[in-house]
C-alpha cells in the first residue's frame, strides 16, 4: 500500500496506481479530455497536469501518466497548476471554438474569451477514438496521420474502412463531437471535409 497526500487529504492506494486513478478513488476531481478508464491513457490533452512535491522539489507532471510514489505530496489545483491549465484550455478554445465540452471547461477555468485567432477545427487530436478503435474494437481501422499542424485522424486512404463495425465507440468517447453517427455508422471529420471541397469544386 502507498501513502501519498492530495491536496492535504492523507490517502492510500496500491503500487501502480496513476494519480489521477487515485484522486478519482477520494473523489478529488482533476479536468480531463484525452483520458477514458477503460482505454491505455495517453497524456496528450495535459489538461490534467497536477503539481507534485517530492523530497522538497516541486514540478508539473500529467496525472493521467504519473505514478503515485510513497510520501508524494499532490496539488490539484496550485496557482501554478491553475495557470498550465487555463493557457492550455484558452488554445483548446480557439483550435474548437465550438465545442461545448471546451466551453464548459473554460467557464470553469474563467477562461471567456481566448486573445488567439479563431480556428474551425473540431478535433483536438485527443487519440480518443484511435485508441478505442484499437483496443476495445481491436480493428485498428484509425490511426494518426502526417504531422505537425498537418496532423490529423484518419482512415487508411481517406476512406470510410469496410471493416468498421459500426460499433459507435469512436463516437461515444469523441470528446468534441467530431465523429458523429450518420444512418448508425461513424461519419468522420475527413469524410465532412472531403465533402465540403467537393461543394465548393462544384
Amino acid at each position: 500500500m502507498i501513502t501519498l497526500t492530495i491536496d492535504g487529504k492523507e490517502i492510500g492506494v496500491t503500487e501502480g496506481t496513476t494519480i489521477l486513478e487515485a484522486a478519482r478513488m477520494f473523489g478529488i476531481e482533476i479536468p480531463t479530455l484525452c483520458y477514458h478508464p477503460v482505454l491505455s491513457a495517453h497524456g496528450s490533452c495535459r489538461l490534467c497536469s497536477v503539481e507534485v512535491v517530492q523530497r522538497g522539489w516541486s514540478r508539473v507532471v500529467v496525472s493521467c501518466l504519473y505514478p503515485v510514489a510513497q510520501g508524494l505530496e499532490v496539488k490539484t489545483n496550485s496557482e501554478r497548476v491553475l495557470r498550465l491549465r487555463r493557457g492550455i484550455i484558452e488554445l483548446l478554445l480557439t483550435r474548437c471554438p465550438d465545442s461545448e465540452r471546451i466551453q464548459a471547461l473554460a467557464q470553469q477555468l474563467g477562461v471567456d474569451k481566448p486573445r488567439f485567432e479563431r480556428d474551425e477545427h473540431e478535433c483536438i487530436l485527443c487519440g480518443l477514438c484511435v485508441r478505442v478503435c484499437h483496443e476495445v474494437s481491436e480493428k485498428h481501422l484509425l490511426n494518426f496521420v502526417d504531422r505537425g499542424f498537418e496532423k490529423e485522424v484518419a482512415a487508411p486512404f481517406y476512406e470510410p474502412p469496410e471493416e468498421c463495425i459500426a460499433c459507435g465507440g469512436c463516437a461515444y468517447v469523441c470528446p468534441t463531437g467530431a465523429i458523429r453517427i450518420v444512418d448508425g455508422k461513424p461519419e468522420f471529420l475527413w469524410q465532412r471535409n472531403k465533402q465540403r471541397s467537393g461543394e465548393k469544386d462544384g
